[in-house]
């Protein structure tokens, strides 16, 4: 099945861009474009793309407005949204996870890890920067709170994914580190998901850090 992807930017370049590294994916499609954020919000209600990839400062309607309006609390049917923005200000991560977002992404992040949040996002899991990640969870981390226990224990190799997770490595290089394949990885985290309550990697890795495994 092919994802269909919805890019919103200000900048022509940047929308060239991702919809070449978004169109070289096989299952991959760029179903629409955007220069602002109420151009975007019209264009994914019209289409209704698997994933829309939003900048932040855009005119009209920045990013965040947006990604409350398709897939914030309370709406229904939500689409889902990933930020990508060259904007590494904490204000914007959390209004982003608190408006819905399915991840967040820096435009320096390198084509990779764009195509693993697009897939992620669609297969209903998040994806975040591990470089914000960290950043977030050592606020969190301070001071360490009593993490709850999972409601069933974690396998030694599900704890080091967690760990993993929890010190900002990407999939594939929890694959390389474990000597196991993606796939592999993917299993683990599903399953670490259902026993710890999760959404996504941030919840996973703030379980970490606070039950010490991140330190």
């Amino acid at each position: 099945m092919t994802i269909r992807v919805l890019i919103a930017d200000d900048q022509q370049m940047v929308r060239t861009g991702f919809r070449m590294i978004i169109d070289s994916q096989p299952d991959l499609e760029v179903v629409g474009e955007a220069a602002d954020g109420a151009e975007a919000v019209e264009l994914a209600r019209r289409l209704r793309p698997d994933v829309c990839l939003f900048d932040i400062r855009m005119p009209k309607m920045d990013g965040l407005e947006a990604t409350r309006v398709l897939a914030g609390p309370g709406v229904a049917d939500p689409l889902r949204v990933v930020i990508v923005t060259t904007f590494d200000m904490d204000e914007y991560v959390y209004g982003a996870l608190r408006g819905g977002a399915a991840g967040f992404l820096l435009k320096d992040s390198g084509p990779a890890l764009l195509v693993e949040a697009v897939r992620a996002a669609a297969n209903g899991e998040a994806l975040v920067s591990p470089s914000i990640t960290v950043r977030l969870l050592e606020h969190l981390a301070r001071p360490p709170a009593a993490a709850p226990p999972p409601g069933e224990p974690l396998t030694e190799r599900e704890l080091d994914v967690v760990r993993l997770v929890a010190r900002g490595r990407t999939n594939e290089e929890i694959a390389a580190e474990l000597y196991v394949s993606l796939s592999t990885v993917k299993t683990h985290l599903g399953s670490v998901h259902r026993k710890l309550s999760t959404r996504n990697r941030v919840e996973v890795a703030a379980w970490a850090w606070e039950s010490g495994l991140g330190r």
